[in-house]
């Protein structure tokens, strides 16, 4: 029989006790950046790499922000990017509510607040706001904050209880000593620790009664028995404010794990609001992304493994991820490596698949009754995401008009002159052949190379560039003719020589 233990009003086995818990607790703010993804993925790693739950907390305590739909959105972006929860709003595992405005209305926050005011860690404030504005400020970090005095922590208990009974408007504050020091762990920076003087009291219950960020998630990680914490770095100076909350409640606290950076290529900060489409997820999946693939990329954003492979299975992240391995240095989101690492879970992709996804963007630059699937399988090796397909075929519904100096390739040894005597002999070879299969005309140009004792790229780089246009193309000529039929590319080839016999004219005439 397991020994129950009782810990925040919540029942659990000693079992539950050695368990990893993990939880992402988002705020329902807008669409979803790399840097949220990355440490919702960092903390399902953790989870599961040690076959732990990961929980999904909404933290709406701030409703000015509040996006509506952005609920939803997090739902999705994690179900896309496989990160299933154990426990969340919509799998209760017996914590709930997993929505903090509705643990609001279950007075769990003040319950704690007040136990804190009990305790002497924390005090009501009745500031009103000509006083506040008349206090001092200090920049930190950049930013400008009003340093609270202490002003109503010498208010006694029956002006205290007379204020409260008048209605007046408070928040309630943390108290913070002004002597000594805190020291907070963190696994990758270890212990950094700051002088109380330094810590200001900061807010644990706002004037409308919701709890601050800070508060709620100390209260909520604690009644949870969430384990391990990650989040971005930039709450490092928070930290010891959270370790003063544990300490003054008397609680564990958990392990936590401040990650890096992850900037631009110009090392500026990602910023979530910033409105570049390009660092949000759900907006990198419109645009021809995989899923599979971004995830991928997160994952190393900021952590390695021992044998710095890069190509890796959400299982197999599971398997190897190590939280220990997170480097302090800022990652650098590198959109040409992401593309790259795209492109190779296309080359690696189900060929059924790739074409189902594929087709859409076929569509786009093909209205034409070909073979969209040979076409698909052209470019499959090609493509970095499925946005670079219609250009690389879109000369397959129509032949774009070109610069005959195309022609000329110095690695070929082709030129003008060279393509249009190599065209205009081809010319009734390919009239009278019948089987325009790619293999049948492989045949014959070989047959003519071999004639002419020239190498292949003397004449296949005239006839490739007479069907396409292009000087790059998914396929070589033959594969090209294929898809065109005997009718269409013999249409081309003749307007090749017309365009190469016009400007060996002009080229005379000058």
């Amino acid at each position: 029989m397991r020994r129950h233990i009782c810990r925040g009003g919540s029942a659990e086995t000693e079992d539950d006790m050695t368990k990893i818990r993990t939880r992402y607790a988002p705020s329902p703010t807008g669409m979803m950046h790399v840097g949220n993804l990355r440490t919702a993925l960092y903390e399902f790693l953790i989870a599961r790499h040690e076959g732990g739950d990961f929980i999904l907390r909404i933290e709406d305590t701030d409703q000015e922000r509040f996006v509506e739909g952005a609920t939803e959105l997090i739902y999705r972006t994690l179900e896309k990017a496989g990160l299933v929860h154990d426990e969340g709003p919509d799998k209760d595992g017996g914590y709930g509510p997993y929505v903090q405005s509705e643990r609001v209305k279950t007075g769990i926050y003040m319950k704690y607040a007040r136990e804190l005011i009990d305790k002497g860690e924390a005090y009501y404030c009745f500031c009103d706001k000509e006083r506040l504005a008349s206090l001092k400020t200090e920049v930190v970090e950049g930013k400008e904050i009003t340093v609270y005095d202490k002003h109503c922590l010498g208010l006694s208990k029956e002006e205290v209880e007379a204020n409260l009974a008048a209605g007046r408007p408070y928040v309630i504050r943390q108290n913070n000593p002004t002597e000594g020091a805190t020291t907070f762990h963190d696994e990758l920076y270890g212990d950094i620790t700051v002088e109380n003087a330094e810590l200001d009291d900061m807010i644990l219950i706002k004037s409308d009664g919701y709890p601050t960020y800070n508060f709620a998630n100390v209260v909520d990680d604690h009644v949870m028995h969430i384990t391990h914490v990650v989040r971005g770095n930039e709450y490092l100076s928070s930290s010891p404010k959270y370790q003063r909350l544990y300490d003054a409640f008397g609680w564990e606290s958990p392990v936590y794990v401040h990650l890096p950076l992850i900037t631009g290529e110009d090392h500026k900060k990602l910023a979530k609001r910033s409105g570049n489409a390009s660092f949000i997820f759900e907006e990198m999946v419109k645009n021809g992304f995989l899923a599979e693939a971004v995830v991928n990329y997160i994952a190393l954003l900021g952590w390695s493994p021992e044998d710095n492979r890069e190509i890796f299975s959400l299982e197999e992240l599971i398997r190897d991820f190590d939280y220990h391995r997170i480097s302090k240095s800022p990652a650098v989101f590198d959109y040409a490596k992401l593309k790259w690492m795209n492109g190779e879970y296309l080359k690696a992709m189900d060929e059924d698949l790739f074409y189902e996804m594929a087709e859409p963007y076929l569509k786009q630059a093909i209205r034409k009754e070909l073979d969209l699937k040979k076409i698909a399988a052209m470019v499959k090796t090609r493509i970095e995401v499925f946005p670079d397909i219609p250009a690389l075929v879109d000369f397959f519904e129509e032949l774009p008009q070109y610069d005959p100096a195309m022609y000329a390739h110095k690695k070929m040894k082709t030129d003008q002159a060279s393509s249009l005597e190599v065209l205009t002999e081809l010319l009734p070879r390919l009239e009278a052949l019948e089987d325009y299969s790619n293999e049948a005309l492989c045949q014959a140009l070989a047959a003519y190379v071999e004639e002419r004792g020239c190498k292949n790229g003397y004449v296949m780089w005239p006839v490739r560039t007479a069907v396409s246009g292009k000087q790059t193309t998914p396929a070589g000529a033959t594969e090209i003719m294929e898809i065109l039929g005997k009718e269409e590319s013999l249409s081309r080839i003749r307007k090749g020589i017309a365009l190469l016999q016009k400007e060996k004219g002009d080229m005379a005439d000058a």
